[in-house]
């Protein structure tokens, strides 16, 4: 059995729905930020007062689609899915699959879910009596964090990392260089400035969610 691990912030966080479709296109250009929300706003607005032409809503929603050559857009939801195919990959493959990040389990964790990820390591808001206090609950899941915390979890498994045959982790960020340096498999993903001068030092794949190709390999 494999391990894989995945940063969330600017790694995996590409989502399926019409809403982050359009964010996802704005990023990309291809839609102006401002009038789409606008016009977006207004839509939603109709819809809650049961007012909405469905029609007009569709003629808006769909009209990006007709600017651009159909092997464009394919090219442009291939990258859209790229996250969600990863993760499938090492999971069809029987992986023992994680997030990793030092975003919060309160906005991670619908976020883990909708990848179909079954396992969160986040840094967890501190409870008490049921409500948030505003303070951390034991060792953030950042930096060093996230080794202890991965470490932690593997233990609550009844596992350790010696158990797998690979383990791999994918992280766009330098912060997360204890964790990939950890791993037998690191994979820098549209890697920030540090990652990526590691990476290419190291020998280290380097890949892209955001762009059609990869430009180092993936091992499932």
């Amino acid at each position: 059995m494999n391990l894989a691990l995945f940063d969330l912030d600017n790694t995996l966080l590409l989502g399926d729905s019409d809403f982050e479709w359009a964010r996802f296109l704005i990023d990309k250009g291809v839609l102006d930020a401002e009038v789409y929300e606008a016009r977006n706003t207004e839509f939603y607005d109709q819809y809650r007062a049961g007012t909405l032409d469905i029609h007009e809503f569709l003629a808006f929603q769909l009209k990006p689609l007709s600017r651009h050559p159909r092997t464009e857009l394919d090219a442009f939801h291939a990258q859209y899915m790229a996250a969600r195919m990863l993760v499938r990959t090492h999971r069809d493959a029987g992986a023992l699959v994680a997030i990793v990040t030092a975003t919060n389990s309160f906005v991670t964790g619908p976020i883990a879910r909708e990848f179909g990820v079954p396992h969160l390591i986040a840094t967890e808001p501190e409870q008490l009596d049921g409500r948030y206090t505003g303070r951390v609950a034991g060792i953030p899941s950042f930096r060093e964090g996230k080794v202890a915390r991965v470490d932690a979890w593997l233990a609550e498994q009844g596992r350790c990392w010696s158990d797998f045959e690979r383990s791999f982790f994918y992280s766009d960020s330098a912060n997360d260089l204890p964790l990939l340096s950890r791993v037998t498999d690191p994979v820098a993903v549209d890697p920030d400035p540090g990652l990526e001068s590691h990476a290419r030092q190291h020998g280290w794949p380097v890949i892209s969610l955001r762009a059609a190709e990869a430009t180092g390999s993936i091992a499932s």
